[in-house]
């Protein structure tokens, strides 16, 4: 368990951002500060609503989505951020964006206790350079596209979640949730990830190698 438990939470978010990459998570913590007090801040871009279905992605209706409300800019993320987490989505196929966000955690990292990205939220982090000599994982249906810029991470090719040092990576989408509740028990215990895992009613995957994703897309080494 780690001593003092983190309390300032950040979520970042881009236009085109994966809904459950980023809710899924939240979710978790959600219930988690029912019993411990932690603080939650929206990083993006502006404070303007951010949607899961920008029109720069090109994939999802133009008509069918959710946005976000930020709570904080890049330029001006709050002084006590201890977590991050990083979704992905089709938005990070836009290059500026990955460029924005990269930079932002580039310059975020080294105050950071610990960064989480779920999916290609991998992509930007590795962008940044803070990735390089780790071990990480991505989403499998975007392996090639996500892995093969960064030849200076150790892509774990098979994993549900990788953990290296204070870094936490998650393959795709609802992978998040066991990254979260993987975390949780790490670091406010096994009874309390236990708790949560019942309270949601999901049924958990502890194991991190456990991935049928990276057979289905034939993802190898």
């Amino acid at each position: 368990m780690s001593s003092p438990l983190p309390k300032s939470y950040g979520l970042v978010l881009f236009p085109g951002f994966q809904a459950l990459d980023a809710f899924g998570p939240l979710d978790v913590l959600n219930v988690l500060s029912i019993s411990h007090p932690l603080s939650l801040s929206i990083l993006a871009s502006t404070l303007a609503p951010v949607p899961t279905n920008s029109p720069a992605n090109g994939k999802l209706s133009p008509n069918f989505g959710e946005s976000v409300v930020p709570t904080h800019t890049f330029a001006n993320p709050p002084a006590d951020l201890e977590v991050l987490i990083v979704p992905g989505g089709f938005g990070l196929r836009n290059e500026a964006v990955v460029e924005e966000l990269a930079q932002f955690l580039k310059g975020a990292y080294p105050k950071l206790r610990y960064v989480l990205t779920v999916c290609t939220g991998s992509v930007p982090l590795a962008q940044s350079g803070v990735l390089e000599g780790r071990k990480a994982t991505t989403n499998k249906k975007a392996w090639v596209w996500a892995t093969s810029p960064f030849p200076k991470v150790d892509w774990v090719h098979k994993a549900r979640w990788v953990v290296d040092g204070n870094i936490w990576t998650g393959s795709g989408v609802s992978a998040g949730i066991d990254l979260v509740l993987a975390f949780v028990e790490e670091v406010y215990g096994a009874a309390k990830a236990k708790e949560l895992t019942i309270g949601i009613e999901y049924d958990r995957h502890e194991d991190p190698s456990y991935d049928p994703f990276a057979d289905i897309w034939k993802v190898t080494e």
